[in-house]
């Protein structure tokens, strides 16, 4: 959103995801490529602001999910690769090799479908456990190899690794990974990635890769504390009318909240079409340093916040505050923070902190 005339925005700290950004590839320094997700307007932090801000860190390669964000990139980015790591239909593969966007091939028939597009560049995907887009045997891998050598630069393969939790799943999927890949065609890839934000910092580089995608990572979010990443993403708010509630009245939409003695209620102009989804009801925000429970049923343009005497009209509410109370909330709602930062929506402004 271009222009907003209420006082609620995302606040996004430039300079801390480049501090972010500077310090993975710092410590994790082994790779050559450094692939930046900037997939769902950057989890959520939006504006090519952030991305030329991840670029500028040191990510040399990006990633999205949609041939839409791959082209509304490439309309400000004309040099830097962008890998799309999604489904394209192969009806815009020339659209891809016209903007130099990188394909992801996850079948020996979409490899058909390509192959005589001259000077297209693709990527591999293999799909070692997660049963989602990729070839799961060295057969098909070689077949699409074959398939696509004579008119396509295939520039790399990857996978992604689905339960980095487990050390055995884990191991499992980096040892199919390199059964599946380990042919005459490899000496020809040019970039192999499997590792992400958090097989990043649990796992020991495979000495066939040479490329890792940062995610979630760059905006603070990581097991790795030695990193001391900052946080990057905060969602803000005001007090726009108090309302005193005495025993006996009910609060919002189908009268859930009843007052059971006098209650000072806060109104706060944000509700779930910006992103803040009705299970919030019972989670605590921030007003002055202090905790406040959000109450009632959530509205789409307002919600509810039961306050003490000390809080005034105008008065900053802090809906989503740092990396840990982002954590919080994403227990709270039985989710993941991914979910939660992506859901806020685009009518919510970005403010940018340089």
């Amino acid at each position: 959103m271009d222009k907003s005339y209420r006082e609620t925005y995302a606040e996004i700290n430039l300079s801390n995801i480049k501090y972010n950004v500077n310090s993975i590839i710092k410590k994790y320094n082994d790779y050559e490529y450094y692939f930046g997700v900037v997939k769902a307007d950057c989890y959520g932090h939006f504006g090519l602001d952030t991305v030329k801000t991840i670029i500028d860190a040191g990510v040399n390669y990006l990633a999205v999910a949609l041939l839409e964000e791959a082209l509304e990139i490439r309309k400000s980015f004309k040099d830097i690769p962008i890998l799309c790591l999604g489904h394209i239909d192969s009806t815009y593969a020339s659209i891809c090799k016209e903007n130099n966007i990188t394909m992801t091939v996850s079948s020996s028939l979409y490899a058909k479908e390509i192959c005589n597009i001259k000077g297209l560049k693709v990527h591999i995907k293999v799909d070692t456990g997660m049963h989602r887009l990729g070839v799961s045997t060295s057969l098909e891998f070689s077949l699409i190899c074959d398939i696509l050598k004579s008119n396509v630069n295939i520039e790399g393969v990857y996978s992604h690794i689905y339960n980095s939790k487990s050390i055995k799943d884990t191991n499992n999927q980096f040892k199919k990974f390199e059964s599946i890949i380990n042919c005459n065609y490899l000496n020809n890839i040019k970039i192999v990635h499997i590792n992400s934000s958090t097989s990043l910092v649990k796992y020991k580089k495979l000495s066939i890769t040479n490329g890792c995608r940062l995610g979630i990572i760059m905006y603070g979010f990581t097991e790795d504390k030695s990193l001391k990443l900052k946080s990057t993403f905060s969602l803000k708010s005001k007090i726009v009318q108090i309302n005193i509630l005495d025993k006996g009245d009910t609060l919002g939409y189908d009268g859930l909240y009843k007052v059971t003695s006098k209650t000072i209620v806060g109104v706060v102009s944000i509700g779930y079409a910006d992103g803040i989804i009705r299970k919030n009801t019972g989670r605590s925000v921030y007003i002055n340093n202090k905790e406040y429970e959000i109450i009632g049923n959530i509205c789409m343009d307002m919600l509810f916040i039961k306050l003490g005497s000390n809080v005034n009209i105008n008065d900053e509410v802090i809906i989503l505050k740092d990396v840990n109370h982002i954590k919080k909330v994403s227990r709270y709602l039985n989710t993941i923070p991914y979910e939660v930062l992506c859901s806020v929506s685009k009518r919510v402004k970005r403010i940018y902190i340089y």
